[in-house]
């Protein structure tokens, strides 16, 4: 009889371990899903953080050009002033720190003659008939144009150059 009791108690130690095996690998699969899971919520996140602050980079140059695109008249009235030379003095001084200014922030002027016309970059006003330059490019800027960044504020008001007689 002794032999029939140990060997129910090795059965019964068999089982046992057995189904702490099946609870072991239980565990460690709920353990790899919830560690799948931490990892996919963790990389969510990191991707929430990146498009937040670009959400929030947008937002602050949105701002800065809408600010910026309000001082273009005054940057134009300056360039008249400039031109008729009536930029003396502290004016003259306050008109370059503000020029200044805008250009460390990433304010672009754009539109020179001899430039090929791009309508993406130009508005055309008026054409010119030349000799001198190449059809299709700007004779004169009679308003410059800005970009600030990647965007453009205002197209270049130009006239175009055209073929012909220069009379």
């Amino acid at each position: 009889m002794g032999e029939g009791v140990a060997d129910l108690a090795v059965a019964d130690l068999i089982q046992k371990v057995a189904e702490r095996t099946n609870e072991l690998q239980t565990a460690q699969h709920e353990l790899s899903e919830r560690t799948a899971d931490l990892q996919r919520l963790q990389a969510e996140f990191v991707n929430y953080k990146r498009r937040i602050e670009r959400d929030r980079q947008q937002v602050v140059e949105l701002a800065q050009g809408k600010v910026i695109g309000e001082l273009l008249g005054v940057l134009d009235d300056i360039g008249r002033a400039r031109d008729h030379g009536e930029l003396e003095g502290g004016f003259r001084r306050v008109a370059e720190s503000l020029e200044s200014v805008l250009t460390k922030m990433g304010l672009e002027q754009f539109g020179a003659t001899g430039e090929q016309f791009d309508p993406n970059l130009h508005e055309a006003l008026m054409h010119q008939s030349t000799d001198e330059l190449e059809p299709d490019t700007v004779a004169a800027v009679l308003q410059p144009g800005y970009r600030f960044g990647e965007r453009v504020l205002r197209v270049a008001r130009v006239a175009v150059a055209q073929p012909g007689d220069s009379d």
